[in-house]
């Protein structure tokens, strides 16, 4: 195997280097998180600290975990077995731990009068809790679930906007030994039916309802329905969010939330968890089959969070995050497991970004004083479509980490984030990963300088590499992002289908996880992602990611958002095909289309000229943002566009249809 290329880093005094967009300031560097993490492990530069962890696994891991604060109830006496196989790695043997613990319980009697959760509604509304309520309430919760019935091993579904009561019932999950399922709020009846059905959830928790755009929306209907077709679910709890509604209640299934806490006690028994216990399922969708339930355990998803939030997000106790997600999202956990097992305060976000007004989330930063902001790049190419004045109508000088996820970015809505929001003082934390990671597999960091869309390359700990399609190690070469050894997040796999597990991860090449994901290491060391395998596009032979295409579009000042698929062609295999949300007051034409054509082939190459540019009013997106091309492809080719659940807006079918019906 070809060695590693090395990762860029610099230390404190460096002169920045004018190819770079950011570099850290020796301030940044002497209080990093991951500099005092190195240091304390005696290396000297990320390339000798992922070493460590592929050497010596044992001690960068047990070091990982004294590093981020991991309270145990009993440490473990080994740190990693994989004795079962690669896949089925196992770790912290004889470990026992409990999330409701490290991110409540011990914060509660530590710094008790701390902000843990700060939420603000849709009309403004606020609420904050202090660590020591956080722990009470989640002990009145913990006490209700086991009046339920609920013991450890049964499973609860979690549908909730994000407000303080989520925080609490997934950590009463957890504290009374239960496995907690977090699904996407806006789901139907049949996507949340089918995930409870597969795991027999015995407790479904709803709301009676939520805002969006200043608008109610209903919960309780949805899941009368949904229990109808759940043999398994015993009780639906709802949680009085707006109080306004004429809720329907089932007696004696149904049960308000706040009448079985409101007389609990506000301590409880916490369930003596071993490190192996699954404490989670997150299910994820998928192009065709049913949804995947990825099983999580105390050891594992917690930790991994944790650990990414300090060494890559450099995040601490005095931090205020906020991440613009849903629970039923990987980062909705993520956020709740990694800040408060850290004992930094979380900021919650009911609503949209850009209403009552465009400057919502920035007077939110500005109010809440927050200083480590989450968000997709499809949430900023929307926002600087409103231009600079909502961003500095507000103080963002409390801001020094923005973060992104979620998709590939394209250089102008980059460098709009780092300048306008963050004033070029603060790095952008491209993080990519997944549901089955638990995280992040590459990331940046607050040691390495950074170019538009970059990586500084794998998170700490994470053996993540990049081959061509016969298993070679590539550099300056789009391949596929593999990772060669375990990881102590990484999902115990598929609920009751280890096939499919194996199938889905570990099947291309022996005892290396193959992700789905392209991506690319430049000559100066940091890594690019080039977008998903399944949405890759091959032209005449030459393949091609649609972040590339997609990026050469929105560099247009004409265009907001694109989406490039690939489309059966008889000569070619597959030709290009792009579509394009024009920005306000922009009128579609035939001579604007050709102009995008030509800045396509002009940055992609003759060969790779599109056989199409269309303008749509919409494209298909989850509700953190997220572009959903398969779906593009599908409804522009008259195919079946498979799972539909996770999609947030479904009158873009509708545009795509008129599409494909004017031909």
């Amino acid at each position: 195997m070809p060695a590693r290329p090395m990762v860029r880093t610099v230390s404190a005094g460096t002169t920045p280097t004018t190819s770079f967009a950011w570099s850290p300031t020796a301030e940044q560097i002497e209080r990093s998180r991951l500099r005092s993490f190195m240091t304390r492990l005696g290396v000297d530069d990320l390339d000798e600290l992922n070493d460590l962890a592929r050497r010596d696994p044992e001690r960068f891991w047990a070091a990982t975990v004294d590093d981020i604060g991991i309270g145990w109830v009993q440490r473990p006496t080994r740190m990693r077995d994989t004795g079962p196989g690669l896949p089925f790695t196992r770790w912290w043997t004889g470990g026992r731990l409990n999330l409701a613990t490290n991110a409540a319980d011990r914060w509660a009697h530590s710094q008790p009068g701390r902000d843990a959760v700060v939420w603000e509604g849709d009309d403004g509304t606020e609420r904050v809790w202090s660590y020591h309520e956080l722990a009470a309430e989640t002990a009145r919760c913990a006490n209700a679930l086991r009046g339920l019935g609920v013991v450890p091993g049964d499973v609860v579904g979690l549908c909730l906007p994000m407000i303080p009561e989520t925080v609490a019932i997934f950590l009463a999950c957890s504290k009374v030994g239960a496995i907690v399922t977090p699904l996407f709020s806006g789901y139907g009846a049949g996507a949340l039916a089918a995930r409870l059905q597969d795991c027999e959830a015995k407790v479904l928790v709803v709301a009676d309802g939520f805002l969006r755009r200043g608008a109610p929306v209903p919960m309780k209907p949805v899941a009368d329905e949904v229990a109808a077709q759940t043999p398994s679910l015993r009780h639906v709890v709802v949680v009085r969010r707006l109080g306004t509604l004429d809720v329907t209640m089932h007696r004696p299934r149904d049960v308000w939330y706040d009448d079985i806490t409101v007389a609990q006690p506000s301590s409880a028994e916490t369930h003596d968890t071993h490190a192996d216990d699954p404490f989670m399922l997150i299910y994820t969708s998928g192009t065709t089959g049913r949804p995947k339930g990825t099983v999580h355990v105390q050891g594992g998803f917690p930790i991994k969070s944790t650990q990414d939030m300090a060494h890559c997000f450099d995040v601490g106790r005095s931090d205020r995050l906020l991440w613009f997600t849903d629970i039923g999202w990987m980062m909705g956990p993520w956020a709740i497991c990694g800040a408060l097992t850290i004992g930094a305060s979380l900021v919650l976000f009911e609503g949209v970004p850009d209403h009552p007004g465009p400057d919502r989330l920035w007077s939110v930063v500005h109010r809440h004083r927050v200083t480590v902001l989450g968000i997709a790049p499809t949430v900023v190419r929307a926002l600087m479509r409103h231009g600079d004045d909502p961003v500095h109508a507000h103080d963002l000088s409390s801001l020094r980490v923005l973060g992104s996820s979620g998709e590939p970015w394209n250089v102008d809505p980059w460098l709009w984030f780092l300048d306008r929001v963050g004033g070029g003082r603060c790095p952008i934390i491209n993080y990519s990963g997944g549901t089955e990671v638990s995280g992040g597999i590459v990331a940046g960091n607050m040691l390495t300088p950074l170019k538009p869309c970059a990586f500084a390359g794998p998170c700490p700990g994470m053996d993540a590499d990049v081959l061509d399609e016969n298993g070679n190690s590539v550099t300056n070469q789009v391949g596929e992002l593999v990772v060669r050894s375990p990881w102590p997040g990484m999902t115990h796999g598929f609920w009751h289908d280890p096939d499919r597990y194996l199938q889905t991860y570990w099947s291309r090449w022996p005892n290396i996880w193959v992700h789905g994901d392209w991506a690319e290491i430049a000559p100066d060391g940091l890594w690019y992602i080039r977008g998903r395998s399944d949405d890759t596009i091959k032209v005449a032979g030459k393949r091609l990611g649609p972040a590339e295409v997609e990026s050469a579009l929105v560099a247009h000042p004409d265009v907001a958002e694109a989406a490039a698929v690939g489309v059966p062609d008889p000569l070619k295999g597959e030709a290009l095909v792009c579509f394009v949300v024009l920005g306000p007051g922009v009128v579609d034409s035939a001579e604007l289309m050709s102009e995008l054509s030509a800045c396509v082939t002009t940055e992609m190459g003759k060969a790779l000229r599109p056989k199409t540019v269309v303008a749509v009013a919409e494209l298909p997106k989850t509700r953190n943002a997220k572009i959903l091309r398969r779906i593009v492809r599908a409804v522009y080719l008259g195919n079946d566009p498979g799972d539909l659940s996770s999609l947030e807006n479904h009158t873009a079918i509708a545009a795509l249809e008129a599409v494909r019906a004017a031909g």
